[in-house]
């Protein structure tokens, strides 16, 4: 296992800046996922670490010994691509083993620990295929087990589960985290799949266009989006935001002139916010207060257990999620509440969180007991 810490690094091509200055400390141990779109930085982040691309500026240290200088084989990474990158005419096992081939290990170690690998990844009869031969999934695993078997101090993963249909996805996100959970190596995880990030993370650094949005655990994101970029990137569906203005009273006044009511705040009077709620906190039936706030209903995703609404409120797009009965039979409109603790603000301008005195936007608690496991 090895820290990892990052002191201002950045990366440019010329004058086109790529990473911005950035400052990151990775613990030992941890599964690092870091999350944005294409072309916000995350992969060339990633390949900084690894020594594939040299830095433009800062400082990359791994278990405190600057590497900024070294050749990648020397850093003590194993990376695991995108595209598998195995060789077609090797077998599965001479795949795995490849880098202690190289290295000149004997060859009954090398096959020894080819078959301890193999049974961690359950690729132990699978040793004599070629990757033609193999699954997507399969295939990823092999190129997992071709980084293991390096036993580094760092793994990198640059999107490795992009090319898998969407079951395949899912079971190796629960093989990639189950394998983390073993090795207790230090992780670092890119992807643009926010899926992906908050299911697998201990913490989630959010790129975009070259710079951090926030850093934090899942629900540090989910329940506390650092900015509008974030709120609206982090969510199946993504967080509804809608513009408002402050009226004299403190409450907000959106597009369509209607009027919500807002956390404590001490934004001024005609101040431009965004206002910002979660598909699943808005509640369906009008406020005792507003009857007015009417979502104009255009179509309806049933996912069997719910369904998501999708329509117009006050000129912006806006979600809902409903259950299924209600779905079915949804008028052109529907009224709507947004509870006051759960709604978030952001500044219209640098669209950075804005606090309020709310706190319930925090997860709700929740009552339950812990069992001892049966034996097995």
């Amino acid at each position: 296992m090895a820290d990892i810490s990052l002191r201002k690094v950045a990366k440019s091509y010329g004058k086109t800046s790529v990473v911005e200055a950035l400052d990151l400390d990775i613990h030992s141990g941890e599964f690092i996922v870091v999350l944005g779109p294409s072309g916000c930085g995350k992969s060339t982040l990633l390949r900084m670490i690894a020594g594939l691309e040299e830095i433009s500026g800062g400082e990359i240290a791994i278990e405190d010994r600057v590497v900024d200088r070294l050749e990648p084989r020397e850093r003590g990474c194993a990376m695991v691509f995108q595209n598998y990158a195995l060789y077609p005419h090797m077998t599965v096992a001479d795949n795995i083993g490849y880098s202690l081939k190289v290295a000149g290990v004997p060859k009954a170690e090398r096959r020894a620990r080819i078959e301890k690998v193999a049974a961690t990844l359950a690729l132990d009869t699978l040793l004599d295929r070629r990757p033609a031969q193999l699954s997507g999934g399969q295939r990823q695993r092999v190129a997992m087990g071709r980084a293991m078997i390096r036993e580094p101090k760092v793994f990198l993963f640059d999107e490795p589960l992009s090319n898998l249909d969407a079951k395949l996805r899912v079971q190796m996100r629960i093989e990639i985290r189950k394998l983390h959970n073993r090795l207790a190596a230090t992780s670092i995880f890119v992807t643009h799949d926010q899926v992906e990030a908050m299911t697998l993370a201990d913490r989630i650094v959010v790129m975009n266009a070259g710079k951090v949005e926030q850093v934090g655990t899942p629900l540090d994101l989910w329940n506390r989006p650092a900015s509008r970029f974030v709120a609206g990137f982090v969510g199946s569906p993504p967080m509804n935001l809608v513009e408002a203005t402050i009226a004299a009273d403190g409450a907000g006044v959106l597009a369509d002139g209607t009027r919500i009511d807002l956390p404590e705040h001490r934004l001024a009077r005609d101040a431009a916010v965004i206002v910002g709620v979660r598909a699943e906190d808005v509640r369906i039936g009008p406020a005792v207060n507003d009857p007015r706030l009417v979502l104009g209903v255009e179509f309806i995703e049933r996912l069997g257990s719910a369904s998501l609404v999708h329509g117009r409120l006050a000129g912006a797009d806006f979600v809902v999620t409903a259950p299924p009965a209600l779905a079915e039979g949804a008028p052109e409109g529907l009224a709507l509440t947004l509870p006051v603790d759960r709604l978030h603000l952001f500044d219209a301008v640098d669209g950075r969180r804005i606090e309020t005195d709310a706190s319930s936007v925090e997860a709700l608690p929740i009552a339950f007991e812990t069992v001892a496991a049966p034996a097995l």
